[in-house]
């Protein structure tokens, strides 16, 4: 029983890092990957650079991005969020 005791704090402790550290970072990616996968033609969009266009084509791991007539390719992971979606 002694040694139930002195190991509830180490359980204790895991529990707080699984519920203030690890599901919400969890939550985050999931939600990081649902908006890349939603990612649509016309959707106005912020890089992880702080880049904001345009999407202009959209394929399975790149996007094509527009501003100022001037075209550039990224990966998907590198879209941090979308601005404006295209209706």
């Amino acid at each position: 029983m002694d040694t139930l005791y002195s190991l509830l704090p180490i359980i204790l402790m895991f529990v707080i890092f699984y519920f203030l550290l690890i599901r919400p970072q969890q939550k985050r990616q999931k939600q990081v990957k649902q908006m890349q996968s939603d990612l649509k033609k016309g959707d106005s969009i912020i890089t992880i650079g702080g880049f904001h266009a345009t999407i202009h084509a959209i394929d399975e791991s790149t996007v094509i991005i527009a501003a100022d007539g001037v075209k550039f390719t990224y990966d998907r992971s590198a879209i941090r969020e979308v601005s404006n979606s295209a209706e």
